[in-house]
């Protein structure tokens, strides 16, 4: 594995703080799922979209991908790994777990 992890109340703690300023976080679900809940800052770019947006992505910056439950973008960490990204880091949980943090319910 050459990419990062972070669990959701850290993810937090440093959106809270202004800690996460000149990142990216690109979040990896379907529209849909981003209609039904997200975080103000995060940039959608579904999962199947990413081969086709790799020129979209700083290589010179940090990139937060997060997904609903971890896995979507755990598998989009490792890619991008493979195509030269060092800093790319995997929001563990997912939204579910970011819901959480904010005591929001997300199914």
């Amino acid at each position: 594995m050459s990419y990062n992890r972070i669990g959701p109340d850290a993810y937090a703690r440093k959106l809270e703080q202004g800690e996460l300023e000149g990142t990216l976080t690109i979040d990896v679900r379907q529209p849909e799922e981003w209609e039904y809940y997200h975080w103000d800052g995060m940039e959608l770019m579904p999962m199947m979209t990413i081969p086709d947006k790799l020129t979209e992505l700083p290589k010179d910056k940090t990139v937060y991908v997060v997904c609903a439950h971890g896995v979507r973008s755990e598998n989009v960490c490792q890619y991008l790994s493979e195509q030269g990204f060092e800093n790319t880091v995997n929001v563990e949980g997912g939204m579910a777990a970011l819901a959480a943090v904010r005591g929001v319910r997300y199914d």
